[in-house]
């Protein structure tokens, strides 16, 4: 019995599930296109939602769903609505202002097969009030962004001419 595509799915239980899906995701985003890269599948696709891949991609998850459903052939009538969006975390100011002890690439240590959520875990971990450690990609990290928000961390992503600054910091006392 297949999966239910549900928000909450990871994108590894509906690729698993429906790897027609795969072809679907990557028509909806470029950003999808990670993928492809077998860390990106082995990690982050296993704890990634659709969910967070909709916000990442920049794509409705009502949209995303609906296509979803459509191409893996799953009806969608009594499954819970997807419409709702998800309220972004309130954006702290001093964290924009923060002293930047780290900038990390994340593509770069990516092709070079390293997850970065290792680094930005520790380098986090080291912050003083006040501090932060600014993560760049060409993405947006979602599944990390989550996870360090779940540690404590104060997080802010923004889009800036195609490369998502992430900032990570402590706030000030």
């Amino acid at each position: 019995m297949s999966a239910r595509i549900l928000p909450d799915t990871t994108i590894g239980a509906l690729l698993e599930d429906h790897p027609a899906a795969e072809s679907a995701l990557l028509e909806m985003s470029p950003a999808f296109s990670r993928l492809r890269n077998p860390l990106i599948r082995r990690t982050v696709a296993k704890v990634a939602t659709i969910e967070q891949a909709a916000r990442m991609g920049g794509v409705p998850l009502a949209t995303m769903i609906a296509r979803l459903r459509e191409v893996a052939g799953v009806s969608s009538d009594g499954e819970p609505g997807c419409a709702v969006p998800v309220a972004e975390s309130d954006r702290a100011t001093w964290l924009r202002a923060a002293r930047v002890v780290e900038e990390v690439d994340a593509d770069a240590m990516l092709k070079r097969g390293v997850h970065p959520i290792g680094r930005i875990r520790s380098s986090v971990s080291k912050l003083v009030p006040g501090e932060a450690v600014v993560l760049r990609s060409s993405f947006r990290p979602e599944p990390l962004i989550e996870t360090m928000r779940r540690s404590g961390a104060t997080v802010e992503c923004t889009a800036q001419d195609g490369t998502f600054v992430t900032r990570f910091g402590q706030a000030p006392e």
